[in-house]
């Protein structure tokens, strides 16, 4: 990959560049000081990922991405020694397309080199997230051919979401009443890392509660569920959320076509899943299972994606029922979660 550092530590750009070339199978494409020459080298030269420092001189990481995702849209990850400290500036720079954040690398003994470190580690999935989808991919969970006895009813909304997420979520948390009558359950591609302060941002936002999924859960009507692990959330047969480390080999982690296939598997009442913004493919597959299952599907549309991944592989494949504008999307919940749609089940 050729890869890009915004950094206005010297010490921190060598780091990154040290990392990136000791990896054998990356260069850097360019280095820039801060926000105004990231912005500027990305038009002569939009590199295949950007590792993106927060806290610059001038205009901050959150601005710079915001710019270059506007005109010159390429993978960003955040890398910054400040991501525990700042993470709402993490969730805004992701609602404008960032990717992903890591802690800024430190040297020592070579262990930032080391192939499984956190740096390199986000580089090497996002290397998988960017390529082409190979023909024959498939989704790694087989839905049961037999479906087992109702465990679980009343009605579901299920949302998947990654680069531009956190602000989308936002959107439609905002629009929810607190009298909302159904469970809702959400899967964000994020680090675990991240996922608490997440839950606690979006929980000042919701007009319901905002939780993090824990073993043993139920879905709660009106109680809003985070996926909270970078293995994947499940619902198993007994209607509990599990996690699980399988598939393995999965580029996404926590997948939203695994949580949703459990879905197919283990609910039994209405579904409505939601899949918005985000790179990549993950949830199309699911979707599509889900609509022929009789689950209502909603795709956010072009213009009101920060990256317009997700949506786009589950619309081509003809799986969303309903393609709408991310502020338009609670108005659908809300006629699911009334009654006013029946999900053909």
């Amino acid at each position: 990959m050729k890869i890009a550092i915004v950094n206005d530590m010297p010490m921190a750009i060598e780091g990154l560049r040290r990392v990136v070339e000791n990896a054998g199978i990356h260069q850097v494409a360019w280095i820039a000081f801060n926000g105004y020459e990231a912005i500027e080298a990305c038009r002569r030269d939009v590199p295949d990922l950007v590792l993106m420092d927060i806290i610059m001189p001038g205009i901050n990481g959150v601005e710079t991405t915001r710019e270059i995702m506007r005109e010159s849209p390429c993978p960003i990850l955040l890398v910054t020694s400040s991501v525990n400290t700042n993470s709402a500036l993490v969730f805004e720079a992701m609602g404008y397309g960032a990717l992903d954040a890591v802690n800024t690398p430190v040297l020592v003994g070579g262990n930032a080199c080391d192939p499984q470190s956190p740096l390199l580690k986000k580089i090497a999935m996002l290397n998988i997230l960017t390529q082409p989808v190979p023909p024959g991919f498939h989704s790694h969970v087989t839905v049961a051919q037999s479906k087992k006895s109702p465990l679980t009813s009343g009605s579901l909304i299920a949302i998947g979401s990654s680069s531009g997420g956190p602000q989308a979520l936002a959107t439609i948390l905002q629009s929810i009443p607190g009298d909302f009558h159904s469970p809702i359950v959400i899967v964000q591609h994020v680090d675990a890392q991240f996922v608490s302060g997440l839950a606690e941002w979006l929980n000042t936002l919701s007009n319901i509660p905002v939780r993090i999924a824990c073993d043993g859960d139920r879905p709660v009507a009106g109680v809003v569920f985070l996926a909270g692990s970078n293995d994947h959330l499940l619902l198993a047969e007994d209607g509990t959320f599990r996690y699980s480390p399988i598939p393995r080999d999965t580029p996404y982690r926590p997948s939203v076509d695994v949580f949703w296939q459990s879905l197919e598997q283990h609910w039994k009442g209405n579904i409505t899943v939601v899949l918005l913004t985000g790179m990549g493919r993950d949830g199309a597959r699911s979707m599509l299972s889900l609509r022929q299952y009789g689950a209502h599907t909603i795709a956010q549309n072009e213009e009101t994606c920060a990256v317009y991944g997700m949506p786009k592989a589950a619309i081509d494949m003809n799986a969303a029922i309903e393609i709408l504008p991310v502020d338009d999307i609670a108005i659908s919940l809300l006629g699911t979660a009334n009654g006013a749609r029946s999900a053909g089940r």
